[in-house]
């Protein structure tokens, strides 16, 4: 224990660089990051405020790295940061935090709370702290294709599937196409829609386009969980498959966490720049659009839709005017929820929250906020355009009976109304 506690604590130290001690310098104790967490809005509890979250890492700083904090701590009054602490803050960090960035955007002194939380986790993980669906997962995905384990005969099921209900050849592995689509588990657990929805467009388009059964699996949970070492490893393969198939762009699928793995955290975790462009499958549509080589047949959908931003794609990924400019194509009746774009509420299941079992009831009183947003422009529809997002709105809306609310792909909803 002793020697993991060190590993954790040693962990730590190392993520306390120039830009967290600003951080910790600079906090003026304002309150208003709690205002922006959706935890500490729906319960009250003052623990939950994220700034809170961070107490064992800014007590390291503080006994380790300040004048003041060293003299307290020689006379014994500095606090100790012990695993009986890591236990406890373990909890706060992984089942009330789903990394959304509310609480950085509203910082009025700026400091990255969400990068700091990041930073919290790679300790914890390190000390042997977090959750058991976590760190299942991540042992799945290191020693398989995916974290629900070796997905490749249920891809190329897919494939085939997809292919039957098109009447379109999907070529995997094929080198020197224009695209490499990433997916899923949850895509391709579900069913082949996703596929069918890209290569349907894609044909419309004239695009080529492949699916690499080396790579195809975009999401990361070395990034929920805080482990480096595991995160650069899932993205190589991404980075490998990529390559190796000479693809000019990246597609990164329905996916919030995926989206900033490969695109934001990517060239970071391996060390270099990438010889490819990322873009979110949003991004690629709203492109094909622009260009006139995304049409639709004219007809829309008449049912009151509103649309759900999911964080990491539109606060910290910037995809906010391309899935409205999609949107205006098909939906007949569009209606903004409050808060909309770059300050919308998170769906309640990010950042590894909705996997992590323990934190169900947590989470369920957490999306109050979301239930509350939704039921303010009552919709008979909620586009969005990431598949955990999907799941989770459509889990919790039938907890709180309002499963009459359909949840749709905005993806799959530009193939439903594809020009003939």
């Amino acid at each position: 224990m002793t020697a993991t506690l060190d590993r954790g604590l040693n962990a730590l130290r190392e993520q306390i660089d120039a830009p967290v001690a600003s951080f910790f310098t600079s906090c003026v104790s304002c309150g208003l990051c709690a205002e922006a967490c959706l935890f500490y809005k729906e319960t009250g509890d003052p623990k939950y405020t994220p700034i809170h979250k961070l107490e064992p890492m800014r007590r390291i700083w503080q006994n380790e790295f300040t004048l003041f904090g060293k003299a307290k701590a020689m006379l014994g009054l500095g606090g100790k940061v012990d695993d009986d602490m890591l236990t406890e803050w373990e909890t706060l960090v992984y089942d009330s935090c789903t990394m959304c960035g509310r609480c950085t955007l509203v910082c009025p002194v700026g400091n990255d709370i969400t990068l700091m939380i990041r930073k919290m986790r790679e300790g914890l993980s390190a000390s042997g702290h977090g959750p058991a669906e976590l760190n299942g997962a991540a042992v799945r995905h290191t020693e398989g294709t995916s974290p629900m384990g070796n997905l490749e005969k249920a891809l190329e099921a897919r494939v085939k599937q997809a292919e039957g209900l098109t009447g379109l050849e999907i070529e995997l592995d094929k080198e020197g196409a224009e695209y490499l689509l990433l997916l899923s588990s949850h895509e391709i657990a579900t069913g082949p829609e996703m596929i069918e929805s890209v290569a349907k467009i894609m044909d419309k388009a004239g695009k080529t386009w492949t699916i690499s059964t080396e790579g195809f699996e975009a999401t990361n949970v070395g990034i929920q969980l805080g482990n480096r070492d595991v995160a650069a490893n899932l993205v190589s393969r991404i980075v490998k498959a990529a390559e190796k198939l000479r693809v000019k762009t990246v597609i990164s699928p329905e996916c919030g966490h995926a989206f900033q793995a490969v695109r934001w955290e990517g060239p970071n975790l391996i060390g270099r720049a990438y010889k490819f462009e990322v873009r979110h499958i949003i991004e690629v549509l709203d492109q094909l659009r622009a260009e006139g080589k995304l049409k639709t047949n004219g007809e829309k959908d008449p049912a009151k839709i509103t649309f759900h931003d999911p964080c990491q794609v539109a606060r910290r990924g910037g995809v906010i005017a391309e899935p409205r400019n999609l949107l205006n194509m098909v939906a007949d009746n569009f209606v903004e929820t409050e808060d909309a774009g770059v300050m919308n509420w998170c769906c309640s299941g990010g950042g590894g929250v909705g996997a992590n079992q323990r934190a169900n009831d947590l989470q369920e009183k957490a999306f109050g906020r979301k239930k509350k947003q939704i039921e303010d422009v009552a919709p008979e529809k909620i586009v969005t355009m990431c598949a955990f997002c999907h799941a989770t709105l459509e889990d919790q809306l039938e907890n709180n009976d309002m499963d009459d609310i359909e949840v749709a792909s905005l993806t799959e909803m530009m193939a439903e109304y594809l020009e003939d």
